[in-house]
């Protein structure tokens, strides 16, 4: 992404979260409780390769399924929570006669068979009573897909077994909420605001009614909003909005460290958007976080344009790469250099590693975490959109080459500026890469195809025949920077703005 081009038309509209409903499943073992958790495959466009609680959302068909204790919407969303819950772990949560085959049901459910058919077939129903709720959470407007999830807390059955079937769903497992918390601690385990909720409950669990108040009443929410996004331990996110290049509407801003904390990029404009940010870091500092020093990532509008308020809010010096300070509307107290080291301290002390990948602008930096192999990669990739590499200082040559050293190093998750984050990092620079050749074969394609020299106009249309022409203007200057690059390894000629074939 980059700072926003005139002509392109604004983003569309976010729309509405879609109902769903989620289930945190226990059961009783000598040492407390154990939870079901799943890992949701890599390739999900919602949380893919985060680890979640069995649920989904709501169909049409969850409306005609009685359930007893309950009607309306409350009976529709446990519906759809007894009917995710079985579809993804093979728990069926369902009052009647013992049913022997299971597996059979579940595979004609998944086959697309009808769920309340099938309960009436078997003798089966559904009770309310049995599907405790658990609290209310609304995925932020800054993701590409949005839930109103109803959480429920529900006893597994006796006598059944939990299992995971190929599909969406990488893996699962009966876990000990304290053990799931130290993976996420580490980093291997990835966790969005309401089931990380969910696991501290749980890991506290005396009884049902006292887990059902706690999981009801989160902290830092507001309107079922979680106002602290935490996806690792020491990785905090807050989307803030501001002028970028469609489809995204915001720029990540994010705290880094669980005692000292750097602030990366606090790029809107917008006070209000800024105070939203201190807010969060004036909470963090009621729980004993002290704030270092705030980072930029580079110097364009959409990353550095709430800078001024948010380091004289909080009286923070800020840091950044020689070649964003000249240009950063304020003064940077700290040059980094590639290779330096930033070490926070806390109760999980953090080193953060600077790297200076220049491509996307010149003084871009991004930062890896040692231990979890985290990435705060800036503007080097985004989960939204492509990237724009835009001459004179846009290089592509340069960025493809960062990019290739970003995929030899060990990542983790990458946390973009624009979208969520990626938890399989390299997979992404694989992606990204493969992507870029393929462009750029397209645009050499594009120019070979004409037997004279030829301008942008004719080459952009043909090397982006796959998306509207509504892309085209900036389109064009990722264009410009693969001929850059394409004259440079004197495979095309340019003449007087006019581009031929080598």
């Amino acid at each position: 992404m980059s700072e926003a081009i005139a002509g392109l038309p604004p983003p569309p509209p976010g729309k509405p979260p879609r109902d769903a409903s989620a289930v945190i499943v226990f059961r009783r073992v000598s040492t407390g409780v154990e939870v079901f958790w799943l890992e949701r495959e890599q390739r999900l466009s919602f949380a893919g390769g985060f680890y979640a609680f069995p649920g989904g959302k709501v169909d049409a068909a969850d409306a005609k399924v009685p359930v007893q204790g309950a009607s309306g919407d409350d009976a529709r969303l446990i519906v759809t929570a007894a009917r995710e819950l079985f579809e993804e772990t093979g728990l069926l949560v369902a009052r009647g006669p013992e049913v022997a085959e299971l597996d059979v049901f579940r595979k004609a459910l998944l086959g697309g068979a009808d769920f309340g058919a099938g309960l009436t077939e078997r003798g089966l129903q559904l009770f309310a009573s049995d599907f405790r709720v658990a609290g209310r959470w609304v995925t932020p407007p800054y993701l590409p897909v949005r839930f109103d999830a109803r959480f429920f807390l529900v006893e597994a059955p006796e006598g059944q077994l939990a299992s995971v079937w190929p599909g969406e769903l990488a893996s699962g497992e009966w876990i000990r909420p304290g053990e799931a918390l130290q993976r996420w601690e580490q980093g291997s385990a990835l966790l969005h605001p309401p089931n990380l909720h969910a696991l501290r409950v749980m890991a506290g669990f005396t009884s049902s009614d006292d887990a059902v108040a706690r999981l009801s009443n989160p902290p830092w929410c507001e309107n079922h909003l979680a106002r602290h996004i935490e996806f690792q331990r020491g990785v905090h996110i807050v989307p803030l909005l501001t002028p970028t290049l469609p489809p995204a509407t915001h720029t990540n801003a994010y705290l880094l460290g669980t005692k000292e904390l750097l602030i990366v990029d606090p790029g809107s404009p917008d006070d209000d958007e800024c105070q939203k940010l201190v807010t969060v870091v004036h909470e963090l500092m009621a729980d004993g976080y002290e704030p270092k020093a705030i980072v930029l990532s580079h110097h364009h509008g959409d990353h550095v344009g709430g800078v001024k308020f948010v380091s004289e809010a909080l009286k923070l010096p800020v840091w950044a790469h020689a070649r964003t300070a000249d240009r950063a509307p304020v003064k940077v107290a700290r040059l980094l250099a590639d290779g330096e080291r930033l070490t926070l301290d806390g109760p999980l002390p953090m080193t953060w590693k600077v790297l200076h990948t220049p491509g996307h602008a010149a003084g871009h930096l991004c930062l890896v975490d040692e231990r979890s192999r985290a990435g705060i990669v800036g503007d080097m990739v985004s989960t939204v959109s492509t990237i724009v590499i835009d001459p004179p200082e846009g290089d592509m040559a340069v960025y493809l080459k960062q990019l290739e050293r970003l995929r030899e190093l060990p990542l983790g998750a990458l946390y973009p500026s624009h979208g969520p984050v990626i938890s399989d990092g390299v997979a992404k620079l694989e992606e990204y890469l493969a992507h870029r050749a393929w462009r750029e074969a397209k645009v050499l394609e594009a120019v070979r195809s004409f037997s004279l020299p030829v301008g942008l106009d004719e080459i952009v249309p043909r090397a982006y025949d796959d998306v509207g022409a509504f892309i085209w203007p900036l389109a064009e200057r990722n264009t410009v920077a693969i001929l850059h690059k394409l004259v440079g390894e004197a495979r095309v000629l340019a003449h007087e703005g006019k581009f031929r074939a080598a």
